[in-house]
């Protein structure tokens, strides 16, 4: 009752006083000198009209941003419901072996071609992690077989020389050199087994100078002579007269040239050069190693920068090492936004490394 009476007697009288204020107009009109006369009262159209365009306005102002707001309201909730069944979509893709088109419906299509390109790369990505698993595994397990032949050879030469200690000394000198040969060979299994270890630990780091490469390489070329004269072969080293340098890791990138060096001297044929050729062009550096050995098979080619990689598939020679080496190279020339790469036909080999020069 309280309430009525508010709105009915107080706030009513105001809204009609201010009504009568601001569109009514009053005018006094005498009728005679003694005052007597009447007030007219004519309404104030231009004011109506004012108020009710600025009304009208804040109609529309209103209105728009109240359609705007539910608008954003339900676009909102329309996209969450998107978002939920296309992960639920994703989920079951993932999860299932199903093509693309049995899962999504034709408006999720732009997804689905996506999705299908990700899984795709998902699963080559883990059969090639598979694939160099396997390759790990079988090269420990014939690291492991081929630590055994040495190990028995040393222990049982050792053997006869402590059994027979007036063993007459040519035949004493001869099993003391068998033994030292299978020493090394013993040395250069662990060896192997220590680099994979190294592979699965480490994390490349460079520390970057300005390099000399031509007198990198030629001094490489010299501290390989003594393997050189061993398997037979010479090397030749082509540098151009330009100063060559380039902003790398020194010590890195001489392991990278080791690894394709040591590479190339294990598979070349006796007798035959080595040539290790370096040119310029406008922004790199190419630097050629090339020898003359076995032609390296297609297949093989396309696998040789592969991690536990080996050319030779008999674990009875002596040629290679882990399979780590021309890996390890890759991702050091790579790191230096550099590329390599590898050619074989007609019993020449060929590995290019090219690295942009010091600017």
């Amino acid at each position: 009752m309280g309430v009525y009476r508010l709105f009915d007697e107080l706030l009513n009288g105001v809204l009609l006083d201010w009504l009568q204020d601001e569109f009514v107009y009053y005018d006094w009109i005498e009728l005679d000198q003694e005052g007597n006369g009447y007030y007219t009262a004519e309404i104030r159209w231009w004011r109506v009209k004012q108020y009710l365009f600025w009304g009208f306005l804040f109609l529309v102002l209103f209105s728009v941003l109240i359609i705007r707001l539910v608008t954003l309201l339900y676009t909102a909730k329309r996209e969450k419901k998107v978002i939920a069944k296309a992960g639920r979509l994703i989920g079951d893709y993932m999860k299932h072996d199903r093509e693309a088109a049995e899962v999504f419906p034709a408006e999720y299509a732009e997804i689905s071609v996506q999705m299908a390109e990700i899984k795709a790369s998902i699963q080559r990505h883990e059969q090639t992690m598979k694939e160099e698993v396997a390759r790990k595994n079988d090269l420990i397990t014939y690291l492991a077989h081929d630590l055994k032949t040495p190990l028995t050879s040393v222990v049982g030469y050792l053997s006869l020389l402590e059994e027979a200690p007036d063993m007459p000394a040519e035949q004493r000198a001869k099993y003391v050199h068998i033994t030292l040969d299978k020493a090394l060979r013993l040395e250069k299994l662990i060896n192997e087994f220590f680099e994979i270890t190294r592979y699965n630990l480490q994390r490349i780091v460079l520390e970057k100078e300005t390099v000399d490469l031509a007198f990198m390489l030629v001094q490489m070329a010299d501290e390989f002579y003594p393997i050189l004269s061993e398997h037979k072969n010479t090397i030749q080293v082509e540098m151009p007269e330009e100063k060559l340098t380039v902003y790398a890791d020194g010590e890195k990138l001489a392991r990278v040239f080791n690894n394709i060096l040591k590479n190339a001297v294990a598979y070349s044929y006796p007798d035959t050069e080595i040539l290790v050729k370096c040119e310029l062009t406008e922004s790199k550096a190419r630097i050629l190693f090339r020898n003359r050995g076995k032609t390296i098979p297609r297949q093989k080619l396309d696998n040789i920068f592969e991690k536990f990689y080996r050319l030779d598939d008999a674990r009875s020679t002596n040629s290679g090492g882990a399979g780590l080496g021309l890996a390890i190279a890759k991702e050091i020339v790579t790191l230096h936004d550099g590329t390599i790469a590898a050619d074989s036909e007609n019993e020449v080999t060929s590995f290019i490394v090219e690295l942009p020069l010091a600017g």
